[in-house]
């Protein structure tokens, strides 16, 4: 158990939870801040299109998981359930209780993306929607959140820094309340490199004087 090893006795500064759990959580997470404060979510579905992880099998085989999670991931697209979405309550609290999903393991080396279905509390276009979610990856959000408007595909994300790249083109509204938002991410890339950041933050805060 990590939480029993005496880490300062080892001379270890920082103590990095990797065990994958944030890493989807932190991608979604960007884009739908974005959108709850500017129009707020009723509810909302979200469907992860996962890349290849190392837990799967590249042949059919045993599972503890799932009958699915054993079949080979190089020769099948696989539903699989995801904690995410609920995960996504606990870094922004206000969606606790609003999102659920599920995900689709893919035959990819990288790079996932995030479908997220909801339901707008204020009228909106999907215009507006788009230009809002522009103005954070320009100013607040710069270097976590990416905005494009290009004809892009997966392998255009790998190696990219960011937490999520909203993708303008891929998404849809339907009427004034009803958006299907779309955002890329390399699924380790981006996560680590907010690690990183964190550290840094925290030591420069634990080294300034009080």
């Amino acid at each position: 158990d990590p939480a029993e090893i005496p880490w300062g006795k080892f001379g270890a500064e920082f103590v990095v939870e990797s065990s994958g759990i944030f890493t989807t959580v932190s991608k979604a997470s960007a884009h739908m801040k974005v959108v709850h404060e500017e129009f707020g979510i009723i509810e909302g579905l979200m469907t992860t299109v996962h890349a290849t992880t190392a837990t799967q099998k590249t042949v059919d085989g045993p599972s503890m998981k799932d009958w699915r999670g054993g079949r080979g991931a190089g020769q099948n697209i696989i539903p699989s359930s995801t904690g995410a979405a609920k995960a996504v309550g606990k870094v922004l609290p206000e969606l606790n209780g609003k999102l659920t999903g599920m995900a689709f393991r893919v035959p990819t080396p990288n790079v996932s993306v995030v479908d997220l279905t909801c339901r707008l509390q204020k009228s909106a276009s999907y215009e507006t929607v788009k230009a809002a979610i522009k103005r954070a990856s320009q100013g607040q959000l710069k270097g976590i959140l990416g905005y494009t408007d290009e004809d892009v595909v997966s392998s255009d994300f790998v190696g990219d820094p960011r937490s999520s790249i909203f993708d303008a083109k891929a998404g849809i509204g339907l009427g004034n309340s009803f958006m299907k938002l779309v955002s890329w991410y390399d699924n380790e890339w981006g996560y680590s490199n907010r690690v990183v950041n964190l550290i840094q933050h925290m030591e420069l805060v634990g080294s300034t004087p009080k």
